[in-house]
């Protein structure tokens, strides 16, 4: 029992290993949108939308002020005769004064409740705009992810290289050894092992700068045993629909104008509040008394300020004019994309026409390297020769590769472009 519940263990840790080190390209970009720095800002946009939508309420609020006045002036009234009963002369020449003044608003004109749909709408605005940067990162981490896998493919190429290069080498040495080659016939093949195997070295550097830029995006620790999977070709139906994150940050800005233009009106409209003072200072209300007292006053307060409506036409004018802007380059970054979908249209066409010749040119290739191969063995032909048909073959193999990862990546640019695939939203 216990060697079964051992062998399951490991069964289980060889499972784990082998699928930790495959990556996919919706794994990346997942990693890649919560790891970016740029990211955190949304949290920030959400407090500070809280808080500010805070502030605007508490604009309801009883508000309180506490001044104070000590002033000595040249001159006072005076009276020019005697009051009977009032020993004054007329009113001090200093005067003092300290006055708590609460107010209350009973209406603004909308003021606050405009405040705070601007805030509303300056925050999506924001939000979509951050949005926009967001969505630009997939596309970094695509070029990177589908990078790799053609250095993959390339690493994959030259390996089968090196392995027809290492047989041809057998053959040669043994032709050598029956009078047909020579030793310089062997040399040669062995520079092309070796030509081999610096590239192989070149390609291995560039994939582990390659990781190291997407272990940087994702935050991921990768390294030379990671596999990347290569994703399946996009469902292409609705590749012209254009849904990019810009279309929402146009409307965002749209949205905000008219905010804008509603709170023209609560800038003309009359407010209404209470108001309440207590204060204590020589002179006080009865002014004909020498003497510090405290006294109060209560009421209603109108105000109306009309010199908004002097610029209220500009204002709407101006608003209209934002308006059209917006439309303007919503319309500008529409025909730029249309223009990159009909490029990205035009480069899909044309690599799927070269992959349906790719297989017969491998075909005729090897035929060819194959036939080569029998001459020199018959000694009808020398092996340079035979090693120009070899590395013939394997660049034959190498564009086939390269047209498969072209196209898938291209796929996934069109994709990129009108934003058809799955988004990660924060």
């Amino acid at each position: 029992m216990l060697m079964i519940r051992t062998c399951l263990l490991m069964l289980v840790g060889c499972f784990c290993l082998s699928s930790f080190g495959q990556v996919t390209l919706d794994e990346c970009r997942a990693a890649a949108q919560q790891n970016y720095p740029l990211a955190r800002q949304y949290d920030l946009l959400r407090l500070s939308e809280q808080y500010t939508l805070d502030n605007a309420t508490r604009g309801n609020l009883p508000q309180v002020s506490l001044s104070g006045k000590v002033s000595y002036q040249s001159e006072a009234t005076t009276f020019p005769f005697d009051i009977p009963g009032i020993g004054m002369k007329g009113l001090p020449k200093d005067q003092y004064q300290i006055q708590l003044e609460v107010t209350q608003n009973i209406w603004d004109g909308g003021n606050i409740r405009a405040r705070k749909e601007q805030v509303k709408t300056e925050t999506e605005e924001s939000r979509r705009q951050l949005n926009v940067t967001m969505y630009a990162l997939n596309e970094q981490v695509n070029q990177v992810f589908f990078g790799i896998l053609l250095i993959d493919e390339q690493l994959e190429q030259n390996r089968l290289l090196e392995e027809d290069l290492q047989r041809n080498l057998k053959n040669i040495r043994a032709y050598r050894d029956n009078g047909i080659a020579n030793d310089a016939d062997v040399d040669a093949v062995q520079v092309e092992i070796l030509n081999t195997r610096q590239q192989r070295t070149q390609l291995t550097a560039n994939r582990t700068a390659y990781l190291r830029m997407l272990s940087l995006l994702t935050g991921k620790p990768l390294d030379e045993q990671t596999q990347l999977i290569r994703p399946v070709s996009p469902d292409d139906k609705t590749a012209f629909r254009i849904a990019r994150p810009e279309l929402d940050l146009y409307n965002a800005q749209v949205q905000s104008l008219e905010v804008e233009r509603h709170n023209l009106q609560a800038g003309y409209m009359p407010r209404i509040g209470l108001f309440a003072q207590g204060a204590y200072g020589n002179p006080g209300l009865d002014f004909l008394k020498d003497q510090f007292r405290a006294y109060y006053i209560v009421g209603a307060r109108l105000t109306w300020n009309f010199g908004n409506l002097y610029t209220l036409k500009n204002d709407k004018r101006k608003l209209d004019t934002r308006r059209l802007q917006i439309e303007s380059n919503r319309d500008l970054f529409l025909f730029n994309t249309r223009l990159q979908l009909a490029e990205q249209d035009g480069i899909l066409l044309a690599l799927q026409k070269q992959m349906k010749d790719d297989d017969e040119i491998i075909r005729l290739r090897s035929n060819i390297r194959q036939s080569a191969e029998a001459k020199v063995a018959n000694g009808t032909l020398s092996v340079t020769e035979m090693l120009r048909e070899v590395t013939a073959e394997s660049l034959a193999r190498q564009a086939k590769a390269l047209h498969e990862i072209q196209l898938l990546m291209h796929q996934y640019q069109q994709q990129h472009l009108t934003n058809n695939q799955p988004t990660i939203n924060p």
